[in-house]
């Protein structure tokens, strides 16, 4: 039969003070215990991260990571019928760039989607204070567009009208690291 090969573990260090990182297997990114550096794995090792902290997550709960990243979408809808309220609705809604928030944690679509509409709408207020302590970052940067698209699509099936073909092209900038409660 074939040859089992074991998972090796590679022992992480942080990149700024050396002080060993405690990686639990699915995690993608940690902050530094010792100097509160934010780090990423990436295909050439550990990168630094920038990680932003929410002043709403109280003192006495953990955060929650999540990708934040402009996104601007340029949509083409089509609708069975006349063009409708909606169409115009959703043309006027994605004129301007957007704030796609995409957790970092694991959870499901239909856990998420409803929040992630709901924020695409109306993002939440976030200003920084210092550190807090969150859950463990598991779901990569490279995984963020097909979380936004999907978003698109959840958010123009919500709509009203009788949407026949939704087609669009969607630009994200850097995602950012945001622990948000």
């Amino acid at each position: 039969g074939l040859m089992e090969t074991p998972v090796e573990l590679v022992p992480l260090n942080c990149i700024r003070c050396g002080a060993p990182i405690p990686a639990e297997i699915e995690e993608v990114a940690w902050v530094c215990r010792q100097c509160e550096k934010g780090q990423q794995l990436s295909d050439d090792g550990l990168i630094p991260l920038q990680v932003n902290y929410s002043s709403r997550v109280a003192p006495d709960q953990k955060g929650r990571p999540f990708w934040v990243c402009e996104g601007q979408v340029t949509l083409n809808r089509r609708t069975y019928g006349s063009a409708s309220k909606q169409n115009q609705d959703a043309l006027h809604f994605w004129e301007q760039p957007r704030t796609f928030i995409v957790p970092a944690f694991s959870y499901t679509l239909g856990e998420f989607s409803p929040v992630g509409i709901k924020w695409l709408q109306n993002p939440p207020a976030m200003d920084p204070v210092l550190i807090v302590d969150f859950e463990p970052i598991t779901v990569a940067t490279e995984d963020v567009s097909d979380w936004a698209e999907f978003l698109v699509f959840a958010l123009e099936a919500e709509r009203s009208d009788k949407v026949k073909k939704i087609e669009f092209d969607l630009k994200l900038g850097e995602p950012k690291m945001w622990i948000l409660p």
